[in-house]
């Protein structure tokens, strides 16, 4: 009997689940194009371009959509067995509301790991969709004639750079003078050669050291070994200017190097707190919006549709505030990225142990 009425709701729960997620990411595409479509135009990309893009969009719409569409789910499967006695019925039966909402958890927490896995997908999918959009090339293997500046101040200036195999050729690296009195270098090399474990190598050229008051010492190498530049030649292509187009390693390894440079790191923390809290929300709202469905047996869809859009604005709304307010420092980025979870769960909680069991 009770694995019966798992499958019910399971079931149920999962075909609107499934529908919302798969219907979803169309009204996102639909409102970018609407805001975006004339600039797109204007650049020159073809509509083949605008659907490969917006095909590389769907793991973060298809993000997005988890947790709302988990609390639409949670609230018609539980407000519909509400209005059709079979919520008292069961706990006529001896099964009480706890019991019910198992399948849902279990569901939430299936969910929740899956939303965990696209947040990983999802930069990499932005970026390359931005890409497109930018009508920058993907899958580009070399770069020519460019200047990088490295998170901790460095300047590299390389007239050609190849990935298959990994080397720089006509090199030039401009380390600043440090904060305790290290004193600036100029380094000058014909080629540099990239090891995985080893890191780069400049072959045949330079290296100037320029003290403040002293004078200058210039050495001539075959070769040096660089342990203070580690950016692989993948990073050299051209890193993301935009937050959610890096991936959680290359924000880490950003926030490393502002840290050491006194830089403000709150936007990045917040960011990659935010990619794990919206997949954590699938769990939490379903938590939330189950005992919810219980409040009133007044009301029939149109209930249910209110409750759904009123909680999925209102996390929304304390989503993107909390955001800012932790981008702009006035709270900690932990609690930025964390604090609609923990008052969405302090509320399903509290619900919860109200329902009548």
């Amino acid at each position: 009997m009770i694995r019966i009425l798992d499958r019910l709701i399971g079931g149920t729960f999962l075909r609107i689940f499934v529908v919302f997620v798969l219907g979803a990411p169309l009204l996102f595409i639909v409102g970018d194009m609407v805001e975006y479509v004339d600039r797109y135009f204007e650049r020159g990309l073809s509509v083949s371009d605008l659907a490969l893009a917006y095909v590389y969009m769907l793991p973060e719409f298809i993000s997005w959509s988890f947790p709302i569409a988990a609390l639409i789910a949670a609230v018609f499967t539980i407000h519909s067995m509400t209005q059709h006695r079979e919520i008292l019925a069961a706990k006529a039966g001896g099964i009480s509301f706890h019991r019910l909402m198992a399948p849902l958890i279990v569901l939430g927490l299936v969910l929740t790991g899956v939303g965990l896995l696209l947040s990983e997908v999802v930069p990499v999918a932005k970026r390359r969709s931005g890409q497109i959009l930018r009508g920058e090339q993907i899958g580009r293997q070399w770069r020519n004639n460019f200047v990088f500046k490295t998170d901790d101040a460095r300047t590299l200036t390389v007239r050609r750079l190849n990935i298959f195999p990994p080397e720089l050729t006509r090199v030039a690296l401009e380390v600043p003078a440090g904060s305790n009195g290290e004193a600036a270098q100029h380094l000058q090399a014909t080629q540099a050669k990239f090891d995985s474990l080893l890191g780069w190598t400049f072959v045949d050229g330079y290296l100037r050291i320029l003290p403040d008051r002293e004078t200058p010492l210039t050495l001539n190498f075959d070769s040096l070994r660089s342990s203070a530049f580690g950016e692989p030649p993948e990073g050299l292509l051209g890193r993301p200017t935009e937050v959610g187009e890096m991936t959680n390693s290359e924000i880490d390894r950003l926030v490393a190097n502002l840290t050491r440079s006194g830089g403000d790191v709150s936007a990045l923390l917040v960011e990659k707190g935010q990619r794990k809290a919206i997949a954590v929300a699938t769990l939490v709202i379903i938590l939330f919006g189950g005992p919810l469905a219980t409040s009133s047996q007044r009301g029939g869809r149109a209930y249910g549709i209110g409750i759904a859009l009123a909680s999925v604005i209102l996390y929304l709304l304390m989503f993107r505030l909390a955001g800012a307010a932790g981008q702009s420092r006035a709270i900690p980025p932990l609690w930025a990225a964390w604090l609609p979870n923990l008052v969405f769960l302090t509320c399903g909680l509290i619900l919860l142990k109200r329902v009548r069991t």
